[in-house]
């Protein structure tokens, strides 16, 4: 079983590896019992932001974490991939500015992504 931060980590590779944009990793465990990170990245298209979802889900799933539960498939703005304690937000660029993530969270540390272990 993967820790937390392992969990963000791989993600954050993961769309790192498919050229997401912008990847920040909130850890948000002092914050809310929602999750202890959330890892938010954007898209350049809907064809992009399936890729990196797809990209994510294959690379956890291959480390033997699966998403709980996936919402925004099928929309072209945002798909959330709940891990459990690990939350990934891809977003298209409007929707990323106009739900702003990052304000929302401002009080939660950020986390350099390469600095998170990726086993």
């Amino acid at each position: 079983m993967l820790t937390p931060e392992q969990i963000a980590g791989i993600a954050a590779k993961a769309l790192d590896d498919k050229k997401a944009r912008d990847i920040k990793v909130l850890k948000t465990a002092e914050q809310t019992i929602l999750a202890d990170y959330f890892v938010i990245c954007t898209g350049t298209s809907s064809t992009h932001i399936k890729a990196l979802v797809g990209e994510v889900d294959k690379q956890l799933s291959e480390a033997g974490e699966v998403p709980m539960r996936r919402e925004g498939l099928r929309s072209d703005i945002w798909v959330l991939m709940d891990f459990g304690c690990v939350i990934v937000h891809v977003f298209t660029d409007e929707a990323r500015k106009f739900y702003n993530l990052e304000r929302l969270w401002s009080d939660s540390e950020e986390i350099e992504p390469s600095s998170l272990p990726c086993p």
